[in-house]
């Protein structure tokens, strides 16, 4: 409630909120099929009461509430900068071509929007630059085989004359996983900055421009915390500021935290930096200043295919999976760590007295040969920086661990607990911040979310899906399963999948917490079903939902990257099957510090942190089936300890209210057999 305001009396920023979820409203005959939601009209209007007000509101919108139109047209009506930060660029593409085109119109209001994407998605001018007049000297150092001679590279040097935005999607009939584009990208650590001479031709800072004069803001969550990384080092912000700010999506939020404000020194990083060392070497150098620092190049080279070996030979445990780091392996890569990074630092000497030169001497590095020296530097330094921290070891604020990923060697460094980072880096810097998901609360409190992303005061609300579930769906858990412990488990999971999917003819989606199970139960589902079988890792991500959108009867087999961010509606989906309760491993370093911090204050790991963390992971994976009130549909879960043990309770009082059964009859029946 505004100061001074009555009790009771709204805004009149909340009335004309309510005013247009009315029945008769130009919202209403914007949306062909609109229809009052008394849950729409209730967030909206807590959206404007907290733009009104300032400080934080946690809103849980259960599906099919409408809370993305919720929140855009208080934020537009505010007449304010908003910034909106969803979890997916799906979500982005959705609120900017979709649901902002409806608000215009319904308000009748001028805006303006942006949409913002990470800068690796955008051209860089100056690196393109430079990459040509590398591949038009063959014999130039520093660019891959594959690139010399690359198709691509006419196509896109048309379209980088054509471009408005220099965003990589327009691109369509070049592949997703082009090697060239990493090479050219805007990506943070080779970017000059205000030194480059391209600066005013950037595509970034074109798009940074148009964003900071824009009414609304759209970014998704790896950008928000990449910016607010950036803005704690040397590069500057790249999200203009924004009093207010929307966070959709919010139960994302603690993961990608983590991600962008870890530290990570790779074999790709180094590869990738010798490399533009050698290109700007045979570019801007002549004899001896270039033999001088290609030996300089050399011995970073050597001394970090050493490092990198040894990493991977320190290295136990199967190949998907990251494994902390124990003394031994720190003591293993000790030595190794030091050779490289006084090889980095010699380096960095060797460029620095190319920058020390006094005027007039001809080994004197100058203009835009300068600028890409000093990057170098900088680089160099950075990356020494970060292995000197990631060698030590020795933060317990951290947790150091070792990943490898493909033909690329990563060590990391992950904050514990990212609560307050959160809070200062994204909460207290604004205004007024919306928190929204259809998934924040557990046993029916925002208590968990507080504590994981740093939330002190807020204002609350929960509003339960618009969706019938009596009718729209029925919930089956298996009467007899075995321990998803026991060697069982994989045989009998096999059974009742393809069970369940005779039933509902295909149409599903099965949800596995771990590669190692879809790997054991796919060969069963493949020979007993004559339904298409799609299976993760077979295309990329993408191509597989648009296969599984068009081909009848379809099932796709897949692990976490599915469980959230995919919007199937109507029959093609109309199964969803999950094989365990999702905990997170124990074993996974992240996971096992953030539980050893929870017992040594004094707290109970497994009810503070795994149970809630998979109830969230489970509402969402099973929230993939109901996305609009025509559409209907089986949940199952085939772990029997949502039955048996005795937090299996919590799990099934945050399930949506569905009919449960254990027989598959009713499966059958539910669908008309």
């Amino acid at each position: 409630m505004t100061k001074g305001r009555p009790v009771g009396e709204a805004s009149e920023l909340t009335a004309r909120v309510e005013a247009l979820f009315e029945p008769h409203s130009t919202l209403a005959h914007s949306l062909p099929q609109f229809e009052p939601r008394p849950a729409q009209r209730e967030m909206a209007r807590a959206v404007a009461t907290a733009l009104e007000n300032g400080g934080i509101l946690l809103a849980e919108a259960g599906t099919g509430t409408g809370k993305t139109l919720a929140y855009l047209i208080p934020a537009i009506l505010k007449r304010e900068p908003v910034l909106v930060s969803t979890g997916t660029k799906n979500l982005q593409e959705q609120i900017y071509f979709k649901d902002l085109p409806i608000v215009r119109q319904a308000l009748g209001i001028p805006f303006t929007a942006t949409y913002m994407k990470g800068r690796s998605n955008y051209l860089c001018v100056h690196r393109f630059d430079a990459l040509r007049h590398a591949s038009a000297n063959a014999s130039l150092p520093g660019l891959e085989p594959s690139l010399r001679d690359d198709d691509h590279l006419p196509a896109i040097e048309r379209w980088s004359k054509e471009t408005d935005t220099g965003d990589r999607a327009e691109l369509t009939d070049l592949p997703e996983d082009l090697p060239l584009w990493h090479q050219i990208s805007a990506a943070g650590e080779h970017c000059l900055g205000a030194e480059c001479p391209r600066y005013q031709e950037c595509f970034v800072t074109r798009m940074r421009q148009r964003a900071a004069e824009s009414d609304v803001v759209i970014v998704n969550h790896h950008l928000l915390f990449a910016d607010a990384a950036l803005r704690q080092g040397a590069y500057g912000e790249v999200i203009p500021d924004c009093p207010h700010a929307v966070l959709d999506e919010a139960h994302q939020l603690e993961d990608v935290a983590t991600q962008y404000f870890g530290v990570a020194v790779s074999s790709h990083r180094i590869d990738d930096l010798v490399a533009d060392a050698e290109r700007w070497t045979a570019r801007a150098l002549r004899s001896p200043q270039r033999d001088a620092v290609q030996n300089g190049i050399e011995y970073v080279r050597r001394h970090a295919r050493r490092f990198f070996h040894t990493l991977e030979r320190a290295r136990a445990g199967p190949s998907d999976e990251r494994v902390r780091l124990t003394p031994d392996m720190r003591e293993l890569m000790a030595d190794p760590a030091v050779e490289l990074e006084g090889a980095i630092e010699g380096l960095e000497a060797t460029l620095q007295l190319l920058v020390s030169q006094p005027a007039g001497d001809p080994s004197r590095v100058e203009g835009d040969a300068l600028d890409d020296l000093l990057a170098l530097g900088r680089r160099l330094g950075e990356a020494r920086g970060d292995l000197r921290f990631l060698a030590r070891a020795d933060d317990p604020e951290f947790v150091y661990f070792l990943e490898i990923r493909g033909r690329g060697v990563f060590l990391r460094a992950a904050p514990i607990d990212v609560s307050d980072v959160v809070r200062q880096s994204v909460l207290e810097r604004r205004r007024t911040v919306v928190l929204t998901s259809a998934t924040l609360s557990v046993d029916g409190t925002f208590e968990y979310v507080r504590a994981r992303l740093g939330v002190n005061r807020a204002q609350e609300l929960r509003l339960p899906s618009d969706f019938d579930y009596a009718r729209q769906s029925l919930l089956y858990l298996p009467r007899q399963m075995p321990s998803p412990k026991s060697p069982d488990f994989p045989a009998a999971a096999a059974r009742e999948i393809v069970e369940i999917l005779r039933r509902t003819r295909g149409r599903a989606f099965v949800l596995f917490t771990s590669y190692a199970m879809l790997r054991a139960v796919r060969p069963a589902v493949e020979a007993a079903l004559a339904y298409p079988i799609l299976v993760q890792g077979t295309a990329p991500r993408s191509a597989l939902l648009d296969r599984f959108r068009n081909t009848p009867h379809a099932v796709l087999l897949a692990t976490s990257s599915f469980w959230q961010g995919v919007d199937i509606a109507g029959e093609a989906l109309s199964c969803v099957i999950v094989d365990r309760l999702p905990f997170a491993s124990p074993g996974d370093p992240i996971t096992a510090a953030r539980l050893e911090a929870i017992a040594e204050r004094g707290g109970d790991p497994f009810a503070e942190y795994q149970v809630p963390l998979a109830i969230l992971t489970l509402q969402q994976g099973l929230g993939r089936l109901l996305r609009h009130r025509v559409d209907r549909g089986v949940l199952s879960v085939l772990d029997p300890r949502i039955r048996t043990s005795g937090y299996g309770r919590r799990f099934l009082a945050s399930l949506p209210p569905a009919p449960v059964t254990s027989s598959l009859a009713d499966v059958a029946g539910f669908f008309g057999d």
